[in-house]
Parts: C-alpha cells; structure tokens; sequence
C-alpha cells in the first residue's frame, strides 16, 4: 500500500514490562494477546511508537489510551476508568533529509490491573481518532 505521509502511523505492542530510553524501545515480554490470572493483580504496558510526518513537526499532538471490555465497555478499577493520556510533540533535527517521518516512542505502564477473566482491547486515540488496537484475553 503506498501512503500519502500525511497520517501519523502508530505501532502499539501489549508487552509485560517496557521502557522507552533515547527514542527507543526495550520490551520484555512483548506481543502476547492471552494473559493467565495467577496473582489476583497483574502489570502489564503499551509499547507504542509514532511516525509523525513531517509537516506535523512542532505540532502537538493528545495521545490517549483506554482499556475496554470486547463489547466497549469501558473498565474501570476503583470507580475509575484504566487510561492514560498526554501529548507528544516533536521536533525535526538537524540534518534530517526533508520530508522524513520523524519517530516518537514512548511507554504506558499500568500496574496492578485486577481483571475477571474475558475479552479485553486497548485503544489508542491520537487527536481523537482511533489509531491502534490491541485485543487480548484473560484466562483464570
């Protein structure tokens, strides 16, 4: 498929740990989609990388990830929904040939997530829009 590279492109990994140090990613236990409920709370992160064209350099852009159940409903813990959000803006460096995508990544960790096993699916939004999904199970 050829793109036009005006869209930003997102690539979303469900991962056990993850860091995100000098523009790249360390994932430890990265692309799973079943999660088996040995301890009553589990941690688990999103590796996500960007590729922000670049016309949208300088521009910030809001970034939101929610947790929602296989049937859209949203998860909460606690009266609250599971979900991060933020901006990202970057800038183009020095020396970068025109017109290259410029790279964003970055890592949302959630910690002690207690899930009843079924379907789940992480959405990633970008400017409203959503731009990744990752579905995965938790078995008992």
């Amino acid at each position: 498929m050829i793109r036009s590279g005006t869209e930003i492109e997102v690539t979303m990994l469900l991962c056990d740990s993850a860091q995100s140090i000098g523009g790249k990613l360390f994932v430890l236990g990265g692309g799973w989609s079943v999660l088996r409920k040995i301890e009553p709370r589990s941690n688990m992160a999103l590796a996500v990388k960007l590729s922000i064209p670049w016309s949208q350099a300088n521009e910030p852009h809001r970034i939101e990830a929610q947790l929602l159940t296989d049937d859209g409903e949203v998860v909460e813990q606690e009266g609250q929904a599971i979900r991060a959000e933020g901006a990202v803006e970057v800038g183009r460096p020095p020396g970068l040939k025109s017109g290259t995508p410029l790279d964003a990544s970055f890592v949302l960790n959630f910690q002690g997530l207690d899930l009843e096993p079924g379907g789940y699916v992480w959405e990633l939004r970008v400017d409203g829009t959503v731009m990744a999904r990752a579905p995965f199970q938790v078995l008992a």
